[in-house]
């Protein structure tokens, strides 16, 4: 099942028409019958309907926005790459514990961004400012770039400007399946193309409007067959009654799909693995209780170990013991399916 992603309704920054990439979408979508609006600033749009924060937070799921990045410099992306590839922000799934509900608020709707040329020749310095050292770049530090590739075609255009830089590195992560128009692009192995994976317990209960676990498997032997460097981040993960049997379940369903799939002579020492545990902030929490009420998310302040985070504000993660069982637990997972890929971190 493709879960397409089709707004409803459109914003456009009036610059964004001196692009060619915008000037087509803006025509595409009223040719759709989608309402169209101009807006002053990707950053600061107004008119999106809801009565309540419930409402809005699906509605500004339904919005997208066509902007133009201006900022000459990117942030950066530790400890995964060196630096953010700003492609979109934010996505049209729903899951309920996303960490976005911390940057992005109670209306985090979609935006990309139609200056490619200028996005990718900012990359183009900072891969040269860093030689002769290679340079990893993250397009999905603040979205999942999926569900607006097939309206801008701007990851393929990533992958395949990457593919050219000897000294270059992309990599990116996604729920989504609609993949195929990637598998044929020119990447000569620079990017990593990983799948967020979870336990269909979890997807079922909080990842609502993105794909199963068992389709994304699928598209990523898909993925593995086109010859890209492959990865797992198996995140969030919770504790629950039966967590370590359904953690299993799901890492042995992708390697099961894997060795079908995988090209001659491929290794698991080619992929890559990372383990995320679940944990929250207290803007988060109340984000997230705003715009799902009847949420069953554990969170609960007291059952765990506050923690400050790299960028200022405190985190509420698992007790140490809790997180050395699921550490010991995911390695010995990691060892069992895929003796020899890279674990790039438990955290």
């Amino acid at each position: 099942m493709l879960l397409d992603f089709i707004p409803s309704r459109v914003f456009y920054e009036p610059d964004a028409l001196d692009y060619p990439l915008g000037k087509t979408l803006v025509e595409d979508f009223r040719r759709l019958g989608i309402p169209v609006s101009p807006t002053s600033s990707h950053n600061r749009v107004t008119g999106i309907p809801g009565k309540t924060a419930a409402a809005q937070y699906r509605e500004a799921k339904r919005t997208l926005v066509i902007g133009v990045r201006r900022s000459k410099t990117f942030q950066t992306c530790k400890p995964s790459a060196h630096y953010q590839l700003p492609l979109v922000t934010s996505c049209p799934g729903m899951c309920e514990y996303c960490y976005l509900a911390t940057t992005l608020g109670k209306k985090p709707y979609l935006r990309v961004y139609v200056n490619l040329e200028e996005i990718l020749g900012i990359a183009s310095r900072l891969i040269e400012e860093r030689l002769p050292e290679i340079t990893q770049f993250e397009g999905a530090a603040t979205s999942d770039p999926i569900p607006v590739e097939r309206y801008t075609g701007a990851l393929k255009q990533a992958i395949e400007f990457f593919g050219r830089e000897p000294k270059g590195r992309f990599r990116f992560v996604t729920k989504y399946t609609d993949i195929d128009s990637l598998l044929e692009a020119k990447h000569e192995g620079h990017t990593r193309f990983r799948f967020s994976l979870n336990c269909s317990e979890v997807v079922e209960k909080y990842e609502h409007g993105t794909p199963s676990a068992e389709e994304r498997i699928i598209a990523s032997g898909k993925v593995l067959k086109a010859e890209y460097p492959l990865g797992f981040i198996i995140a969030p993960i919770f504790r629950f009654e039966g967590w370590q049997e359904a953690y299993r379940r799901l890492m042995e369903r992708s390697a099961e799909e894997l060795i079908k799939r995988a090209p001659s002579g491929w290794s698991s020492e080619q992929l890559t693995l990372e383990f995320i545990s679940h944990r929250f902030t207290s803007r988060a929490k109340s984000n997230i209780l705003g715009v799902f009420p009847n949420s069953a998310l554990p969170m609960e302040e007291e059952d765990r170990k506050f923690k400050y985070g790299q960028f200022g504000y405190g985190k509420y993660i698992y007790q140490p013991e809790e997180m050395k069982e699921m550490k010991e637990f995911f390695m010995e997972l990691a060892k069992d399916y895929y003796p020899s890929a890279q674990v790039e971190y438990f955290v």
